[in-house]
């Protein structure tokens, strides 16, 4: 199993440090807390950080010196946090070598992309999103993350019927099929148990990709792009 990432929350306000470090870890981060840019000090020595979130707690000054020290080839990707309007501190920031610069208050969800994607570009190993009607499923994290913004946790058994349709799109899985692939949590996985299983995974999902072939078994049908 790949290593997990690390982020760094350096001075986050506490009420958005918890909501933010619970919404990594569920996506398979690790996630280390420094209150005071002293103990920030210590952590980001340790040479182990992938991410650092520098938040609007501390001075832009003491941000942008955290920065200049840690930052840089070899370093850990930084996203500080700054107060509306303070487009001064946004440039001086970036100029050092921020990786981004958001303002406050923000969305734990799109700051949670923003780190993935650093991550991504950094060669770590990212979510694998599949995007569905109503809803970006992380396979990894087995999260469904719907548009109005609630979150679904997938079982394990979920996870692993729901990666069988995607293995076989456009193809006619049979109830035989599904049991021997994609068994379910327990040993009652018989022909009328699959029919509930499809049932709790379109309805956790919100979708309508998965079809009943009647007499036959199911069909995934990946969604058409918008752009298609």
């Amino acid at each position: 199993m790949a290593a997990r990432s690390v982020i760094a929350l350096v001075c986050v306000a506490e009420v958005v440090a918890g909501d933010l470090a619970n919404h990594l870890d569920r996506r398979g981060h690790d996630v280390r807390k420094a209150r005071q840019p002293w103990e920030a000090e210590t952590l980001l020595s340790s040479g182990d950080i992938d991410v650092v979130i520098i938040g609007d707690d501390v001075s832009q000054a003491e941000g942008r010196e955290l920065l200049r020290r840690y930052g840089g080839e070899g370093g850990p990707d930084f996203i500080l946090i700054c107060r509306p309007r303070d487009l001064v501190d946004k440039v001086l920031a970036l100029e050092l070598g921020a990786a981004d610069v958001i303002e406050s208050p923000l969305n734990v969800r799109e700051l949670a992309a923003r780190i993935g994607g650093l991550l991504t570009r950094r060669g770590r190993v990212g979510g694998e999103l599949i995007v569905l009607e109503n809803a970006t499923v992380d396979l990894r994290s087995a999260m469904v993350m719907h548009r109005s913004g609630a979150e679904d946790q997938l079982s394990p058994g979920q996870v692993a019927l729901l990666k069988l349709f995607l293995a076989s799109p456009r193809k006619v899985l049979t109830r035989d099929d599904i049991i021997a692939a994609a068994p379910a949590e327990n040993a009652d996985a018989f022909d009328r148990s699959i029919d509930s299983r499809i049932v709790r995974l379109r309805r956790k999902l919100d979708t309508e990709t998965i079809i009943t072939i009647r007499g036959a078994g199911y069909r995934f049908d990946p969604p058409v792009s918008r752009n298609e």
